[in-house]
């Protein structure tokens, strides 16, 4: 967190940040049918905003969740990270291992892909990420974990079709898969069908709740943009490693 706060406030106010992070929550609950990753992050404020609040609270939110599931990648696999964003998903699976894998990420935003990378850095953990789209899947070399969290809702139908096809093909050749979406069915009509499927491939649906101990600044954000988290939720599917 001191890093975060180095890192995007040498060169912005903390006023501004919270500003963007009101108009940045706002797009995701009014606007989600219209939101891309790369809209969003479309200035320095909402970049920062994104980094400092959502990259912390998605972080600690699959944290609890790989530690209730007790998630494990297969022996000696890397993390995949479907739609990176930050990195912050595969860190905090990664780092809840008792040797933390190698990490893989891609998203379709050049910027993304640029904060994953310094995310890893700052947490010591080893990882490449590069620029693609959510079916630029790589084939597998070795069995692997894959986790796509908080990305397949800003899919098109057509393209969240494809990968949740794609983590079905790689759960069944062994692969562990995790799915981490936000908790409001609104956003995800589509989750009882990918729950149904998990289940049938030997996984389980979940929803989460757990007390929020937010660290100081992501507090004092989450108060000036009149957010209000007191529990971190999210809803998940999840395949283990065959």
């Amino acid at each position: 967190m001191a890093a975060l706060e180095a890192r995007h406030l040498s060169d912005l106010r903390f006023p501004e940040v919270s500003r963007a992070l009101r108009a940045l929550s706002s797009a995701y609950v009014e606007r989600r049918h219209a939101l891309s990753r790369g809209a969003a992050l479309d200035g320095r404020g909402k970049r920062a905003a994104f980094a400092m609040f959502y990259g912390p609270l998605h972080f600690l939110t699959v944290a609890h969740v790989v530690r209730a599931l007790d998630a494990h990648p297969p022996a000696g696999g890397p993390i995949v990270d479907i739609g990176c964003g930050t990195g912050v998903c595969s860190a905090a699976w990664a780092l809840e291992q008792p040797v933390p894998p190698r990490l893989v990420g891609f998203d379709t935003n050049d910027y993304a892909v640029q904060e994953a990378r310094w995310t890893w850095t700052q947490l010591g953990l080893t990882g490449s990420a590069r620029k693609g789209d959510a079916t630029a899947l790589p084939p597998p070399t070795q069995r692997r974990a894959l986790v796509a969290g908080w990305v397949l809702n800003e899919l098109s139908e057509e393209t969240r079709a494809w990968t949740w096809a794609s983590l079905q093909r790689s759960a069944e050749a062994g692969d562990a898969v995790l799915i981490v979406e936000p908790i409001s069915r609104t956003v995800s009509p589509w989750w009882d069908d990918v729950a149904s499927a998990t289940i049938r491939l030997g996984g389980r649906a979940d929803e989460w709740r757990f007390p929020a101990d937010l660290p100081p600044l992501v507090a004092k954000l989450d108060h000036a943009a009149g957010l209000s988290h007191r529990e971190l939720t999210a809803r998940t599917c999840y395949i283990p490693p065959k």
